[in-house]
């Protein structure tokens, strides 16, 4: 897998759900997600859509951080240089 592709693992009872995606394509597993909650030929629901769509956003949320927060040392050096 390289760095660009991702993955969701459910375990649920005696089975496992692996959903693979690629950075920049989480629209697309959420489309899969709900599919496969629709699909009555498998024990995947909509809870089990739920629990991947919040864990997909809390990655989301927790790369939006690191990118917002990677210069912050840098921007608060920037400020006080002002603010003297």
């Amino acid at each position: 897998m390289n760095n660009s592709t991702r993955q969701l693992i459910l375990n649920k009872g005696a089975e496992r759900y692996v959903f693979r995606y690629d950075k920049g394509s989480e629209g697309e597993l959420l489309d899969a997600l709900v599919e496969q909650a629709g699909d009555r030929r498998t024990d995947f629901d909509w809870f089990d859509a739920a629990v991947l769509s919040f864990k997909l956003t809390q990655s989301l949320v927790g790369e939006a951080d690191k990118l917002l927060h990677k210069d912050m040392p840098n921007a608060m050096k920037s400020y006080q240089r002002e603010s003297d």
